[in-house]
């Protein structure tokens, strides 16, 4: 796992920051350890097998962090919004709630090669995150604007809702 350090000179902002991405490198991490069963299903936890779970998860954390990269942080514009407050006090997602955009859904065929290729670019994407200003900000559709530290947790729990998914199909797999 990459730890990013915490100079002396980094704001508590910057430091929080820091934190949030080591914790998604250790998620990160999870979701390498399962490459190797991605190819297991268990429908009665998820009709997609292990290797979409990961594949959608590392396809979200790319997409999010490209468009963070995108963002003019002068454009960032607070404004209450219900589902925002919920998922990041919650800090979870519910099962079987949301529908995922095209731009995030695996493709059909799903490879070890091409899992370890998202996953490598997924780790440079998180590196890349400490290079990004505060109002740096990415536009979900239920959530509305989320900034980047608001981003960089929802990333954390859309991420640990994934992860949940294949430790089940993982569990109920070993059981039956």
């Amino acid at each position: 796992m990459l730890l990013f350090n915490k100079p002396n000179n980094y704001t508590l902002e910057q430091n929080l920051q820091l934190q949030l991405m080591n914790r998604l490198n250790a998620i990160l991490d999870q979701l390498e350890a399962k490459i190797s069963i991605y190819e297991v299903v268990n429908t009665t936890v998820s009709s997609k097998a292990i290797g979409w779970h990961i594949e959608h998860t590392l396809l979200t954390v790319n997409g999010i962090i490209h468009a963070l990269h995108k963002s003019n942080p002068k454009d960032y514009k607070w404004k209450f919004n219900m589902v925002r407050l919920l998922v990041l006090s919650r800090k979870q997602i519910p099962r079987g709630k949301a529908k995922a955009p095209e731009i995030v859904l695996p493709k059909e065929t799903i490879e070890e090669r091409q899992l370890l290729l998202h996953l490598a670019k997924a780790r440079l994407k998180i590196e890349e995150l400490a290079n990004l200003e505060a109002n740096h900000f990415f536009y979900h559709p239920l959530c509305g604007n989320l900034k980047l530290d608001q981003t960089i947790s929802f990333l954390e729990i859309h991420s640990n809702h994934h992860l949940a998914i294949i430790k089940d199909i993982a569990n109920a797999q070993i059981s039956t």
